[in-house]
């Protein structure tokens, strides 16, 4: 198998497969209602939606970095306040979901040598790029799980 198919597994299952992590981001955040996702537990923190735009974000990112693309990261680091309705909530899934057609049709598409491509601003390869999006991807699904049990708690 190669390099890439494993990969576009990788994503498949973290976003709504059975990774071994045995949550996926699909299946937790379907079950977020607008208020809980809009929600902070404490003023500092970042609430479920924000960090949901913040992975989405990312993604595109990195994905634009593929691409060929030099891409600056905003001082605010793709974490910013959500200024819309609880009705946007799926539109904001809706993102995410598309943004993983995105990277699986980016991924079907490249070739096997691109892995090794250097990213001149950073001096980090393609691969480094993508093993970073998915754990960046886990790393916050873990938080918005975490809120969500703390929600519950609450």
């Amino acid at each position: 198998m190669k390099e890439t198919q494993r990969i576009i597994q990788l994503f498949e299952k973290g976003y709504n497969g059975s990774p071994w992590i045995d949550v996926n981001l699909v299946d937790v955040l379907q079950e977020i209602t607008p208020s809980q996702a809009i929600r902070k537990l404490y003023p500092d923190a970042n609430s479920i939606w924000e960090i949901t735009n913040h992975i989405i974000s990312w993604r595109e990112n990195v994905l634009e970095r593929m691409q060929g693309v030099e891409v600056d990261t905003p001082g605010h680091n793709y974490f910013v306040p959500i200024t819309k309705g609880a009705s946007d909530w799926p539109t904001t899934l809706k993102k995410l979901e598309a943004s993983q057609k995105e990277w699986i049709a980016f991924l079907k598409k490249m070739e096997e040598s691109a892995l090794d491509t250097l990213y001149k601003p950073n001096k980090m390869n393609y691969y480094e790029h993508i093993q970073g999006i998915l754990q960046h991807d886990v790393y916050h699904l873990g938080q918005i799980v975490m809120l969500t049990k703390l929600m519950e708690m609450d």
